[in-house]
């Protein structure tokens, strides 16, 4: 592949969240109409584009790591372009361009759909973003998901000021795609062979709030379920305070909506959570909890918790501790606290030390590991619905599949060790065993041969 003639190849480097993930596919949907071709293998294409995240610092040292890798392969290969995008660009536009020369072109947040544009100009492109950008059903897609299962973003931006997070600056403020608009991609997916989608906003709870309708995301969840051949759909990052009754009652009267809850509620101890403009408290936490049990019975919850916050001191700690020792969620995520400029956490400084931080983050996790083992055991001898995926990362000789009650990537997996499993399709599964993270099951009928040895080497390799 030579240096001369027009630019036809892409490689792509999409990090950060499943939002992150879809605003890549909608890049590398245009660029594929444009007749580029996307290539896997990094060193062959002529065009790198790395989609970074800037959340917290840890991706924001990832993504500098991923740019600096292309910059170094444009140096030394047949990459003539490099073009950075996503949250790190809204963040520091600037100082990438001057401190990183390699760089040709940055696309922020509201520019991805000119990302074909920018790659076939010759000189510096005059792009022209929209504050209310929002992709919609007719943006080009091309999935990088696992073929049964997608994401699907209903809308973008947030309206809160959580203290610790700078996710409003980089997307602008909220706005929602129609109902029809979700539901006719949600046709799209389904026409190109997805059983699963994964519902995924800065706040779900939050959608439609901005077009006049509060109950806009339980109209979403109902017409969802007229989707014909559409499976699973499951709602992720809600908002504890806008759950609503009718919300719950259509998750629970609607057969497609997985009983599945990712519900993010960052601490339990009222002074830190006041602090982190959230709101809320241990006992009334556990409270939402116990309806949402009630109304949505048999429902998988997941949440995900800050410690290191300042002002986090032992009291503190284990209030939150004692508050997940109490809920019993079913999957956990823990974060260190992260020092943002920006956020208006950021004067406060950042007092808790890095190793007790660490260490809170292990206490969680370990109770959690402790619960999570319980709660699998009542698996044990159930027959479940489980959407074979593939191979194992860790052996091409086990094949792994998800129930409803482990959403792509952040939960386990159900490793299936005898039957004869199809990929990208659902099937009945037996459990026979239960770790603290994954499931062990039979497909119904059939017949596969797994090597006990390399089974019990992937379940070292999670410690569960």
């Amino acid at each position: 592949m030579g240096r001369g003639g027009a630019l036809t190849t892409v490689g792509f480097m999409s990090l950060g969240c499943p939002k992150n993930l879809v605003d890549s596919e909608v890049m590398l949907g245009h660029l594929r109409l444009k007749g580029y071709r996307i290539t896997p293998v990094l060193e062959e294409a002529q065009v790198l584009v790395v989609n970074t995240c800037g959340f917290i610092d840890a991706a924001k040292q990832e993504s500098v790591e991923a740019i600096l890798q292309a910059a170094a392969m444009k140096q030394e290969g047949a990459c003539r372009k490099l073009i950075v995008a996503g949250c790190l660009v809204e963040r520091y536009r600037d100082e990438l361009m001057a401190e990183i020369p390699e760089i040709d072109a940055c696309l922020g947040t509201r520019d991805i759909e000119q990302v074909a544009e920018v790659i076939g100009a010759d000189a510096a492109f005059d792009l022209d973003p929209n504050p209310d950008y929002l992709y919609t059903e007719a943006s080009p897609r091309l999935l990088t998901t696992p073929k049964a299962s997608a994401y699907l973003k209903i809308s973008e931006g947030c309206d809160h000021a959580c203290a610790f997070c700078v996710i409003p600056q980089l997307r602008g403020r909220h706005r929602s795609r129609s109902i029809e608009s979700v539901v006719a991609e949600a046709r799209n997916l389904v026409a190109q062979g997805v059983l699963e989608i994964s519902l995924v906003a800065q706040d779900t709870t939050d959608y439609g709030r901005d077009f006049g309708d509060p109950d806009a995301l339980e109209k979403l969840v109902r017409a969802l379920g007229e989707v014909e051949g559409l499976r699973w759909f499951r709602i992720h990052y809600a908002y504890p305070n806008r759950l609503t009754d009718g919300l719950l009652r259509a998750m629970a009267e609607t057969p497609a909506c997985a009983k599945y809850l990712d519900m993010p509620l960052q601490h339990a101890d009222a002074g830190l959570l006041k602090a982190m403009a959230r709101g809320g408290n241990r006992a009334s936490f556990l409270k939402l909890i116990g309806k949402v049990r009630r109304i949505v019975p048999g429902i998988t919850l997941r949440s995900n918790f800050i410690v290191g916050f300042p002002g986090e001191d032992e009291a503190a700690f284990a209030e939150l501790k004692g508050f997940v020792a109490e809920a019993r969620f079913d999957h956990v995520g823990v974060f260190t606290y992260s020092l943002e400029e920006g956020t208006a956490a950021y004067d406060l400084g950042d007092p808790v030390p890095k190793r007790t931080k660490e260490a809170r983050k292990r206490r969680i996790l370990e109770l959690q590991q402790r619960i999570a083992r319980e709660k699998n055991q009542a698996y044990v001898g159930q027959v479940l619905e489980v959407l074979v995926e593939g191979a194992h990362e860790e052996t091409e000789l086990l094949v792994k599949g998800r129930h409803q009650g482990q959403a792509p990537e952040i939960d386990g997996s159900v490793l299936l060790v005898d039957g004869e499993p199809k990929l990208n399709t659902i099937q009945k599964v037996r459990i026979v065993k239960a770790h603290a993270y994954d499931l062990i099951g039979e497909v119904e009928e059939g017949g596969l041969e797994a090597s006990t040895a390399a089974f019990e080497a992937a379940f070292r390799s999670r410690k569960g």
